[in-house]
């Protein structure tokens, strides 16, 4: 790790652990969504737009962190990419909840389950990741994970996106699940952004 001279405001760290915790809560609630009755589904939504708005928050304290700091622990830009980065992850995890629920959708492919899993796996990577970019030590397995974890969603939502136009008879439907499945699929990339987000800084600080 590159040696500073100067000090620097280590708070950023604890603020990037607190938004990738909100990640991991609203995956949780987002597999639980799956199986769940309308009624719970609803409730459960509204508990990931909840979570969403945390999350937003701590996006907001991390800007306002980044304004007023003079030194920070590494490149300003990186902050910012990292920050939108980690709110892009609960977009899409919020945009999911919102199709099953305002789209009604019932009996959700299993396939979909396999999708919001992929999800919870790079919540977690990415919670455990976040402390780490302290010392910039034991990274690159998380990067190479997500990456990994990014590959196998891209292939499942291919074979989704397959099943579906050759099993859907009802085109309304049909247009429903893709548009959760693309959702789903579009998070995925947004937690590969994160671990590249983090691969770039953590190659500059090395």
């Amino acid at each position: 790790m590159r040696f500073k001279l100067t000090p620097s405001d280590d708070s950023f760290f604890d603020l990037f652990t607190a938004s990738a915790r909100h990640l991991v809560a609203g995956s949780e609630a987002l597999a639980q969504m799956l199986g769940a009755d309308r009624d719970t589904q609803v409730d459960l939504a509204a508990q990931i737009r909840e979570i969403e708005h945390h999350a937003d928050d701590a996006t907001h304290a991390i800007m306002r962190r980044l304004n007023s700091t003079f030194v920070t622990p590494f490149d300003r830009d990186d902050i910012y990419n990292l920050a939108g980065a980690l709110d892009d992850c609960m977009d899409q995890m919020e945009a999911a909840a919102d199709f099953i629920v305002l789209y009604r959708i019932d009996s959700i492919p299993k396939k979909v389950a396999k999708q919001v899993g992929i999800l919870r796996t790079a919540a977690e990577l990415t919670a455990e990741a976040m402390p780490k970019l302290k010392a910039m030590d034991d990274l690159v397995d998380y990067w190479v994970e997500i990456n990994r974890l990014e590959n196998q969603a891209d292939r499942l939502h291919r074979a989704l996106i397959a099943s579906l136009f050759e099993t859907e008879k009802d085109a309304i439907r049909l247009m429903k699940i893709k548009d959760l499945v693309e959702a789903l699929e579009a998070g995925a990339d947004a937690f590969e952004n994160v671990a590249n987000t983090v691969e770039t800084i953590a190659l500059k600080e090395s």
